[in-house]
């Protein structure tokens, strides 16, 4: 088939839903064989790959990797590597997050988010980056936030992690710089995932305001847009970030947040 990534193939972390579901579908449409990974619908996956398949005419995969193991990580790379033949993209999209003080988080919550948010996003760059180089063609995409370049209260473990993704990705950028591999940090601001819908209704419920009023009252005072952000449209940023025509956008950290970090 054809496309503009035909014959590549990716590793799409936390793609059983939400954001990464988005971006694998985005890159497959583009003809690019993709390895699954998550634990959210994982059963539905299964027909997801199989649309995917008859619409591209691409074999896709799925790992259950758990990715609070860094060695996990490594792994979800290799095995990805010896099925398809190379990674080629490596989209770091999966996290977790824990909102409330500081004195009220548990340290196993902080080691989880450190975990997932940034070592795994290590332990996968570090098993991708030396195919990539061998083959002089590679694109590492990380789902930072709007809360890597600024900090909100009750956020701690997340804005931390979030903050440290950005800079692995000027780190990873620098040293690859000139090998044709480009590292970015994508940085969203609220989203149309399940995730985002699970505090909007939350704050629905507990105020009674009708759905406009009150997604804007809970989102325009950090995201002026006050619009959540379609999940298709960072899938379109991370898909161009991969297209030739991004070859010299490195080490970025793009806001897609509807003026969030303006301020």
């Amino acid at each position: 088939m054809g496309g503009m990534l035909a014959g590549r193939a990716a590793v799409v972390t936390g793609s059983t839903s939400g954001l990464g579901l988005a971006m694998a579908r985005a890159f497959a449409a583009e003809g690019c064989a993709i390895t699954f990974n998550g634990f959210r619908d994982a059963d539905g996956i299964e027909a997801v790959m199989a649309e995917l398949e008859s619409a591209h005419g691409i074999a896709h995969r799925y790992d259950p990797a758990d990715l609070s193991d860094g060695d996990e990580a490594e792994r979800l790379v290799r095995d990805a590597e010896a099925a398809h033949g190379a990674v080629d993209i490596l989209a770091n999209n999966a996290g977790v997050e824990y909102i409330r003080p500081i004195e009220e988080l548990s340290v196993e919550e902080w080691d989880r988010c450190i975990a997932v948010n940034v070592t795994a996003a290590f332990r996968a760059a570090r098993a991708a980056l030396p195919g990539m180089k061998a083959r002089g063609w590679g694109r590492v995409v990380n789902t930072a936030s709007a809360l890597g370049l600024v900090g909100t209260p009750r956020d701690a473990p997340y804005v931390a992690t979030k903050h440290a993704l950005v800079g692995l990705t000027k780190v990873i950028a620098l040293e690859t710089a000139e090998d044709g591999i480009t590292c970015n940090a994508i940085c969203p601001g609220w989203i149309d995932t399940e995730f985002s819908m699970n505090t909007i209704n939350t704050f629905m419920a507990r105020t009674g305001l009708p759905w406009d009023e009150g997604l804007k009252q809970l989102v325009s005072p950090t995201q002026p847009s006050w619009r959540l952000i379609d999940r298709n449209h960072i899938a379109a940023l991370a898909l161009f970030l991969c297209s030739d025509a991004a070859a010299q956008i490195t080490g970025a950290a793009l806001p897609i947040d509807g003026a969030w970090t303006a301020h």
